[in-house]
């Protein structure tokens, strides 16, 4: 696969995750305001901007609020960071491998930029709600399409691995929003209703639950598809079979060997991958520290050092994104054939 294509899609990956996630944590922040409407709404944004890495436009503005955060973090199409921008981005992208991912996944990034505006204009009439909730619904219904329209190839390996790294990423952040925004923050409740965990969560642990709880269940529950560890073990997996095929192409007279032991991606995160501890990519490695650094954590104490493995989280995802792209995105330019003056 070209570099370009393969970038492309390990982009398209992360935005359409940025786009859902972002809209998430915004979702939640509206359902604090519209819960308890004596909250600085000023403090509440400063936080969410602070949490999602995002500049503020006026760091001398007297005031912001809500409606000020979703046109920054919702509505701006050049922003990246925002759902908009992010959902503009990832369509970008999938238009230069639109011959690598499926048409119905295509049609789906289309349509739905087509139909942002719309939506838009809606939430001004009726708030923001109905706008973030397509985009979460659009996001579901690409990942739905990619899964079961791709081929477990190359391209959906680098498409799922950007996926799985932004959502460590932005679960991360969206648990921050929990832990550093003090009392401005959402209630667990209403984090967990935001992240689609309350119903896994209240089924798997029942309703008398403590709050620390839910911190446990986003990070450490390997059956839950948005928890941290279960994100971490299938970028894992994809980065392990990127190996297998790297390794096959610069050791052919040894490639039968690669098949030894390799997990499908139905096996345990963290399982058999890779060449038996050969070309074991410095990306792996860094995504398998992460995850080990979960799988091992004392739950006793994840309480109090939560606020350090979320901190960890983060630096790590931009680490292992830097090193994905050292290994597999680097190309040369094209050659410029000059002719000698004589």
């Amino acid at each position: 696969m070209l570099s370009r294509i393969a970038e492309s899609l390990f982009w398209l990956g992360r935005y359409v995750e940025r786009a859902d996630d972002t809209a998430r944590v915004l979702d939640a922040f509206m359902h604090r305001l519209l819960d308890d409407p004596t909250t600085d709404e000023h403090a509440a944004c400063h936080t969410l901007f602070a949490i999602l890495g995002v500049e503020q436009p006026d760091p001398e503005a007297a005031r912001y609020d809500a409606a000020a955060a979703m046109d920054l973090l919702g509505f701006d199409v050049r922003n990246p960071s925002a759902v908009a921008g992010a959902w503009c981005a990832a369509r970008d992208n999938a238009r230069g491998v639109s011959e690598v991912i499926s048409t119905e996944a295509w049609e789906c990034l289309n349509s739905t930029w087509h139909a942002l505006d719309a939506q838009r204009r809606a939430a001004g009439r009726l708030g923001p709600y109905g706008y973030l909730r397509f985009v979460r619904e659009r996001a579901a219904l690409f990942c739905g399409l990619a899964d079961s329209t791709m081929s477990r190839d190359e391209g959906w390996l680098f498409l799922t691995v950007g996926r799985s790294l932004e959502r460590v990423d932005m679960t991360a952040r969206l648990l921050s929003a929990k832990v550093l925004a003090s009392r401005d923050a959402p209630e667990w409740s209403t984090l967990m209703r935001a992240a689609g965990a309350d119903e896994p969560h209240r089924r798997s642990l029942g309703w008398g639950r403590d709050p620390q709880s839910a911190a446990r269940f986003l990070l450490l529950d390997p059956t839950f598809p948005r928890s941290v560890v279960h994100a971490l073990g299938l970028a894992e997996q994809c980065l392990a079979r990127l190996d297998q095929e790297t390794a096959q192409a610069h050791a052919p007279a040894f490639a039968h060997t690669a098949h030894i032991g390799v997990a499908g991606l139905d096996a345990t995160p963290g399982g058999a991958g890779g060449v038996n501890g050969r070309g074991l990519s410095q990306s792996r490695r860094d995504v398998g520290r992460l995850r080990t650094m979960l799988e091992y954590a004392d739950e006793l104490t994840l309480g109090v050092r939560l606020t350090e493995y979320l901190k960890e989280l983060q630096e790590g995802c931009v680490v292992a994104s830097r090193h994905v792209a050292d290994e597999y995105f680097q190309y040369s330019a094209p050659l410029i054939w000059q002719h000698r003056k004589d």
